[in-house]
């Protein structure tokens, strides 16, 4: 997927001058991503949520403009059409989830309780990621960006968590050997697709194991 593709992807209803961010270097955007996976009471897990906290360059960018009543504050209110542009247009990209459970992939229906909200100078994105066919036993997730326009990275602290997982389920968090590749030219970057395996060397990976 091109750049502004990605740009677009993000936060198509506030870049209105997406130029500004192609003239940075590879990545264009940070996201540190927190994450909940949920269970429900049979035990099988339902839903991944979201909370993904993009950097001070690319929040005030995807803001400009927003703060329709002029208060200083942005609002749930102010931030809801952007929000509903963002979760919408994730689809393009797989919601940068991959998942698997045993062999088979998982599917993900679309996003719900989706909101926005600006604190700190940074934009957060919330969302829940329902899993389609609901499945019992352990689950691999990946978060990545195929095209590495997006760099993603879990929290520091605490950057997953299982909710109402079954006693005999554990977790095991995984990130990226490497934080950055290798300098590339941008037109190797502009070169890559959402089928690319370029960003699958960043990955950061949540793995469930149900015993």
């Amino acid at each position: 997927m091109k750049p502004k593709a990605i740009i677009r992807l993000l936060a198509a209803a506030a870049f209105v001058a997406a130029g500004s961010l192609s003239a940075l270097s590879h990545p264009h955007v940070a996201t540190t991503v927190k994450s909940e996976i949920v269970f429900n009471k049979e035990g099988a897990i339902s839903g991944v949520r979201y909370a993904w906290t993009f950097d001070e360059f690319f929040s005030e960018f995807a803001t400009q403009g927003l703060d329709t009543n002029k208060d200083g504050v942005l609002s749930r209110e102010e931030l809801a059409e952007l929000a509903k542009v963002n979760v919408e247009s994730l689809k393009e990209s797989d919601y940068f989830t991959f998942g698997k459970s045993g062999e088979a992939k998982l599917e993900f229906g679309e996003p719900t309780d989706y909101w926005l909200e600006f604190k700190d100078k940074l934009l957060t994105l919330y969302f829940t990621l329902p899993v389609k066919a609901v499945r019992k036993g352990g689950v691999a997730l990946d978060v990545y960006d195929p095209t590495y326009f997006v760099a993603f990275g879990f929290a520091k602290d605490n950057p997953v968590k299982l909710v109402n997982a079954p006693a005999n389920c554990s977790l095991e968090v995984k990130r990226p050997a490497q934080v950055s590749g290798p300098a590339q030219p941008e037109s190797f970057f502009n070169s890559l697709s959402r089928a690319s395996e370029y960003g699958s060397q960043f990955a950061n990976s949540a793995i469930v194991t149900c015993k």
